[in-house]
């Protein structure tokens, strides 16, 4: 197992092991770097869907994903990020399958619109792209410790609801486009939050799923929070991940947001995700 670390703030890959033949003592190793650096990267893992869920279920139970267009026919843990369909044809840009992936180019968390938000993901690189499609990661622990104390004492206690692509930087029509029927994916959660293994405060708010901040007026709500997106996504805080094929990607999503960077039409990308439950809903922090 040889270990490096990508990036000063977050982020290292691991070469050497195969994930599929890993035992318990290894994934104790892999599961303690991950919590110690949020982000973990395997080059070149030529393993199948069920390795790849094998190895989520090391996490804990994994999630399925209300979006039935997006999910494996064949393996429900398996969310396709994906522009190509299940016969290999590029999705048209007019449908809204496509138009709900592309928003993935806002940064976000998965799960937040859950109750119970995810614990984190793995995704799997199948087809990637020669230019573009790449995948930005921010460290929210550093977002929240690098937050002016006047910002921090104001948000003490202060809670904000997510929703299912309902960020207040998706646009209405996109919002009733993406709507799935039956599943409301609306929560509340702390906008400081104490993740449950490491006991660092993170803060936990994203472009894409975060509508509004609790007990605040609109206006306002909507300029805190364009505050705490710009301030979470400077480059300081941000490792870029430029996808090779086999490349497999674990990440914390309690203390990590991410996005993508845009890609051409004619790129045919084809990544493969499986996202490992919560297990008890997000924990308040005081800043004080």
């Amino acid at each position: 197992m040889k270990v490096k670390q990508i990036h000063k703030n977050i982020g290292v890959s691991i070469e050497g092991i195969d994930l599929s033949k890993i035992d318990e003592n290894t994934f104790k190793k892999i599961k303690d770097l991950w919590v110690q650096y949020l982000i973990v990267i395997f080059p070149k893992q030529n393993i199948s869907d069920e390795d790849h869920i094998k190895f989520g279920k090391k996490f804990g139970e994994l999630e399925v994903h209300p979006s039935l267009s997006h999910r494996s026919s064949k393996n429900p843990e398996i969310y396709r990020v994906s522009n190509v369909d299940e016969n290999g044809k590029i999705i048209p840009n007019k449908e809204t399958s496509w138009q709900y992936l592309k928003q993935s180019w806002l940064w976000h968390t998965d799960s937040s619109f859950r109750k119970i938000p995810s614990n984190g993901s793995i995704l799997h690189g199948i087809s990637t792209t020669n230019k573009g499609g790449n995948t930005l990661f921010a460290n929210m622990y550093r977002a929240y410790e690098t937050l002016p104390n006047e910002l921090k004492q104001k948000l003490d206690g202060v809670e904000a609801e997510h929703g299912f692509y309902t960020g207040v930087d998706v646009s209405e029509k996109m919002k009733q486009a993406l709507r799935i029927d039956g599943y409301d994916g609306k929560a509340i959660h702390p906008v400081f939050i104490r993740h449950e293994e490491t006991g660092r405060t993170a803060l936990y708010v994203n472009r894409l799923q975060t509508r509004r901040l609790i007990g605040f007026e609109e206006t306002e709500s909507r300029k805190i929070l364009a505050h705490l997106f710009e301030h979470s996504e400077q480059t300081e805080m941000i490792y870029q991940h430029k996808w090779t094929p086999g490349d497999l990607v674990a990440w914390d999503n309690r203390c990590t947001n991410h996005a993508r960077t845009d890609f051409g039409p004619d790129e045919r990308r084809l990544l493969l995700r499986t996202t490992v439950q919560g297990v008890k809903p997000c924990g308040a922090v005081s800043a004080s």
